[in-house]
């Protein structure tokens, strides 16, 4: 019998109406190169205003991971929200994976909408994207806020011990759940406190709308992202940024949060956000949206290599 109603798309309608009520409207920008890209822009762009670029991370689509966040920061910004390649709407014929290709597909659709500067914030996947705008894009990019992302991860991690996982492919597998316990398995890894009784007629409607488009695509660019990764070839940024990392996260440990401080110097703040795991957007919106706007409206000098917390973060 066919399904005839499903929690998930009937959520993500919802995300639609909110965002076009906040004042966004969605769009499909043609590349010309068999990359198309669709991002929800302003109804209207105002010139006083700067703009702010969200970049989601692995999962469902822009919407859900942003969704918080939109009506706290449209009254502050000019927001752009894309969904990545093989993400939502957005897809390539072409066959590159890696994050800067990610990039490089994002700032042109950026230029076509006429946005030439910008600030930049990107969680997990989101924000290795978001640090290669900020390297290959340096006129362009104001500030740049990076969010529970491992950039200066080294393959060599992995054998090491650091993740939950001991290979990419089991990463995968649970990043890109096609099961109900591995969803479950995400929520745990992802989450201080995860909520343990989802039915699994929910989380099977949740995977046969969100999670099996693009499978294999996406596999490869989580694979690329791991592929001979070793921080002497992470080029250093140069705007001013700022770090957040939940305190918990059992993704991307601590320890990345500081190697990335680290890697990146003077230029960069790290804020430590108490009891929260990887998914800080999910678990701590409110705190979140303030560190945002408070770094990005009243951006803040480097404070001596110390977490907003006192921690020492070296």
């Amino acid at each position: 019998m066919a399904k005839c109603f499903s929690f998930t798309a009937t959520r993500d309608w919802c995300f639609r109406l909110s965002f076009s009520n906040a004042g966004l409207q969605s769009t499909t920008s043609d590349l010309g190169d068999g990359t198309v890209m669709h991002s929800w822009i302003p109804k209207a762009r105002k010139e006083n205003k700067p703009n702010l670029l969200l970049i989601h991370g692995v999962g469902a689509n822009a919407m859900w991971q942003w969704a918080d966040f939109i009506r706290p920061l449209i009254a502050r910004f000019n927001v752009y929200v894309p969904d990545l390649v093989f993400f939502g709407d957005s897809y390539t014929t072409r066959p590159e994976r890696s994050e800067s290709f990610q990039a490089q597909c994002v700032m042109r659709m950026m230029e076509g909408h006429g946005v030439s500067r910008m600030n930049v914030v990107g969680i997990s996947y989101g924000g290795f994207v978001a640090y290669r705008i900020a390297e290959q894009f340096p006129a362009e990019v104001e500030r740049s806020v990076l969010c529970c992302a491992g950039v200066c991860l080294e393959e060599k991690d992995m054998e090491a011990g650091m993740f939950q996982v001991s290979s990419v492919e089991d990463a995968t597998s649970i990043l890109l759940p096609q099961t109900p316990e591995k969803v479950r398995e995400l929520m745990r890894i992802s989450f201080a406190k995860p909520i343990n009784t989802m039915p699994s007629c929910f989380l099977n409607d949740f995977i046969d709308v969100m999670c099996t488009e693009h499978l294999q695509e996406r596999r490869e660019l989580i694979m690329a992202l791991h592929k001979d990764r070793k921080l002497s070839n992470v080029p250093k940024i140069t705007q001013p940024t700022l770090i957040i990392w939940g305190e918990l996260d059992r993704v991307f440990p601590l320890e990345l949060a500081h190697r990335l401080k680290r890697h990146i110097g003077e230029n960069a703040e790290l804020v430590i956000i108490k009891n929260a795991g990887h998914a800080i957007n999910a678990e701590k919106p409110k705190e979140l949206c303030k560190y945002l706007k408070s770094f990005l409206i009243h951006p803040l000098p480097p404070q001596n290599g110390k977490s907003s917390n006192g921690n020492k973060t070296d």
